[in-house]
């Protein structure tokens, strides 16, 4: 039971990190037509992604050299005991079976890359990946790579930096920033691009201008 109150506590601490782009969302997948409160809600929070994105410096792309995963971390790392990618898969699946304090072994997953309905389960793990908002190798060649290892080990387990998503979208997806890949689930692109601000600008990384440009355009959509 400790473990599980330790989620829970962290769970709390995830409604605190993550930025405008989770209530946009829920905002945008709401049934019914928007109310006006609604609505203006969903334009303060367009709003307050296009000013952090505007915070943002534009440069090119460093390279590659010198990337690996474990300048991230070696894996996940854990919270009394509960591994990040447990905590996330605790929070983005509905109807959850548990074994143990940690494991998730079975749960339905509504992945907002593709708006589909995925029913995850151990024996067929690699249906539900958890993907790095911004990609790692991303992070690295817009400054990540000038961040202390501590700092990177931080990104890289971040709540507001990780999805649990459909496998093959996230494989798709790649190191692709936001010019070159996006989610199938239009409904989904708003909060997709408010994170992968709220995260840049967090911990510091740029934009490409064909990555601004992009930004720009899906949030005049929201």
């Amino acid at each position: 039971m400790r473990r599980r109150r330790a989620i829970a506590i962290f769970m709390t601490g995830i409604v605190v990190c993550l930025s405008f782009g989770v209530a946009l969302a829920e905002l945008l997948q709401t049934a019914p037509p928007a109310t006006p409160s609604q609505a203006a809600e969903i334009a303060v929070q367009q709003k307050a992604s296009q000013s952090a994105l505007e915070t943002l410096e534009v440069r090119g792309r460093a390279p590659k050299t010198g990337y690996e995963r474990k300048q991230f971390g070696n894996g996940w790392a854990k919270v009394n005991g509960c591994t990040t990618r447990e905590i996330i898969l605790y929070r983005d699946l509905k109807d959850k079976t548990m074994d143990g304090e940690c494991k998730v072994i079975a749960g339905t997953l509504n992945d907002p890359y593709t708006g589909t309905v995925i029913m995850f389960s151990k024996d067929k793990s690699s249906a539900v990946q958890i993907d790095h908002v911004v990609a790692l190798s991303n992070a690295w060649q817009t400054g990540a790579q000038q961040l202390s290892f501590e700092k990177r080990q931080q990104l890289a387990n971040d709540p507001l930096e990780l999805l649990a998503v459909d496998g093959p979208a996230n494989q798709a997806k790649g190191d692709g920033d936001a010019a070159t890949w996006l989610p199938k689930n239009k409904a989904f692109r708003c909060e997709y691009v408010s994170r992968q601000i709220a995260v840049k600008v967090k911990y510091s990384l740029w934009v490409t201008v064909a990555e601004k440009e992009v930004m720009k355009r899906v949030l005049d959509t929201c």
